[in-house]
Parts: C-alpha cells; sequence; structure tokens
C-alpha cells in the first residue's frame, strides 16, 4: 500500500506544465514568476498652489514608486511684532504606478501657521503655530495636471511625470 501511495505520488511530480506543491522553486507561484519584470522609473512629482493674490508656489520631487517625505521652509515668513517667523511646508505619500499612464496618489500636503497666544508684560509677543492642510488620495494620469483643491484660499495642482532616462 505505501508503495502505491509512493508511486502515484511521484507521477504526480513528473506530469509536465504542473508545478510542485507550494509553487516553483522559492515557492513563487506560477503567475509571479511569468508576469514579465518591470522596468523601473522615476517620477517628478509637482505641487502648484495659488493664493487668492495671484501669487503662485510650487514644490518638485524626483521619487520612484513607493512612499517620499519633505519637509522644508516657505520663502516668505510671517512677521509677528517685527520678528520673522518661518513657515514649514511638510508633502509626503506614496506614489503606485497602476500601469504606465496613470497612478494612484496618496498625499499629505501642508504647513505650519503662526499665531499670537499672548502678550507679556514687557511687551513680548509669545506665539504658536498650528497645522494645515490636505490629506487625500486619487488617480492621477501621468503628465496631466490635475486640481486637487479650490476655494477662496487658492487653488492647489498636481502634476505627476514619469522620468525616463
Amino acid at each position: 500500500m505505501i508503495a502505491v501511495v509512493l508511486l502515484v505520488a511521484l507521477a504526480g511530480y513528473s506530469q509536465p506544465g504542473l508545478p510542485p506543491p507550494g509553487g516553483l522553486p522559492g515557492g513563487m507561484p506560477p503567475s509571479v514568476a511569468s508576469a514579465p519584470a518591470k522596468e523601473p522609473v522615476n517620477y517628478l512629482i509637482r505641487v502648484e498652489w495659488t493664493d487668492p493674490k495671484g501669487g503662485s508656489q510650487f514644490l518638485e520631487v524626483l521619487t520612484a514608486e513607493g512612499r517620499f517625505d519633505l519637509n522644508t521652509i516657505q520663502k516668505t515668513s510671517v512677521k509677528i511684532k517685527n520678528n520673522d517667523i518661518p513657515t514649514t511646508l511638510k508633502f509626503s505619500g506614496t506614489l503606485n504606478a497602476l500601469n504606465d499612464a496613470k497612478g494612484r496618489l496618496q498625499l499629505y500636503l501642508g504647513r505650519t501657521v503662526p499665531y499670537v497666544t499672548g502678550t507679556g508684560s514687557a511687551g513680548a509677543t509669545s506665539y504658536s503655530q498650528m497645522s494645515v492642510g490636505l490629506d487625500s488620495a486619487f488617480i492621477v494620469k501621468f503628465a496631466k495636471p490635475l486640481i486637487v483643491q479650490n476655494d477662496e484660499n487658492g487653488q492647489i495642482s498636481i502634476l505627476v511625470k514619469r522620468v525616463e532616462d
């Protein structure tokens, strides 16, 4: 009986076109092994925003697929009692290409806004900073700008381009 079971098991492994249980060597399923390797590329992500006064600013980040994170200081600062208080910018997210024409972009675009919290007895002003921003996910078509926010405070657009050498 044991010999019959072993013979049947060996015959099953010798069948042409059938992988052994668990997939191909290394445990990789046949569907993954037969998929062509995707050529890695970089992506340029550009965020541009306008303010109510008509001024515009932008950030650009070059990244591969996956997570990115940028923390920087805005060129303009806020004046509080003749002191220049910097405004920080944070741009982070994850980019996943769905195909050669579009991808899914999850992002956070935010900044800190300083505000006065009090005035001391010697005239010293204390301030704090509040974080404001946009946290969202959307499908982008590569090389086509997408408006992701538009209100009385301005407009924010995103452009993602594949960068191939």
